[in-house]
């Protein structure tokens, strides 16, 4: 059975030691035909080594660039723009086991969607903070996949578009709007745990950060053309808050 390859990107600015985290992540992967792209924004502490000393053993399987950039969606364009897989997807975080890729590109190719995701746990170290069941849903009544473990095929941004750099907190939000939003973006659901991502990131690091996402997912939505904005970010709401009562 032809197996697609899929272009897995990371993006890193001044973080050698989290880069060399994720790409252990992605060595360990069980899945032959990958490709892997590490943007860096210009580091200066020895991102460069690390980066140096992935491609001596993934060999031509790594593509990289070190540059300024205008911030992480800038970046993860250009990871996308660089990448000739069939299925593309991101990882800054860690894969739930080596089988990850494997059971993600099975999905797609078994059902014949367009993408596929799963969920998440957010993590304190080594403690799961907050369990990320996502299922399926309608984005207007506040579902959305986990983006960290959204992976789609090429034609999807080739047809959609990439991530809009306007947005500081909320524009992988604003892309899953603008494809999921008419159902012409099937995707796939695996019913277990794929990443575990590291709790306080960008729009999860502070109330002022979780708020300031709030404030662009609305901007989103109306830019995206759903009707009663307030109606989708009200039921988004409350299935955050839904899993803090399932973790408790």
């Amino acid at each position: 059975m032809h197996k697609p390859k899929v272009s897995i990107v990371t993006t890193t600015y001044n973080d050698r030691e989290s880069l060399k985290k994720t790409i252990r992540q992605v060595r360990q992967q069980d899945y032959g035909n990958l490709e892997y792209i590490i943007v860096d924004g210009g580091s200066t502490d020895g991102t460069l080594k690390v980066i140096e000393e992935a491609k001596e053993e993934f060999k031509e399987r790594l593509l990289w660039i070190s540059e300024p950039d205008q911030g992480i969606y800038d970046a993860l364009n250009k990871g996308l723009r660089m990448a000739s897989g069939e299925i593309l997807g991101c990882c800054f975080d860690q894969f739930a086991g080596s089988h990850v890729i494997s059971r993600m590109v099975e999905a797609i190719l078994r059902e014949g969607t367009d993408g596929v995701h799963g969920d998440l746990c957010y993590m304190d170290g080594e403690r799961i903070v907050r369990r990320w069941h996502q299922g399926q849903g309608k984005i207007r009544y506040g579902w959305m996949p986990g983006h960290p473990t959204l992976y789609l095929r090429r034609e999807v941004y080739e047809r959609f578009g990439y991530y809009k750099t306007d947005y500081r907190i909320s524009a992988d939000y604003e892309f899953m709007i603008r494809i999921l939003k008419d159902g012409q973006v099937k995707l796939s659901y695996l019913p277990e745990v794929l990443i575990y991502m590291a709790h306080g990131g960008t729009s999860t690091g502070s109330l002022g950060a979780y708020l300031e996402g709030m404030r662009e997912g609305h901007r989103a939505l109306k830019e995206n053309g759903v009707r009663a904005a307030w109606f989708t970010d009200m039921c988004r709401t409350l299935r955050v808050l839904a899993q803090f009562v399932k973790k408790g």
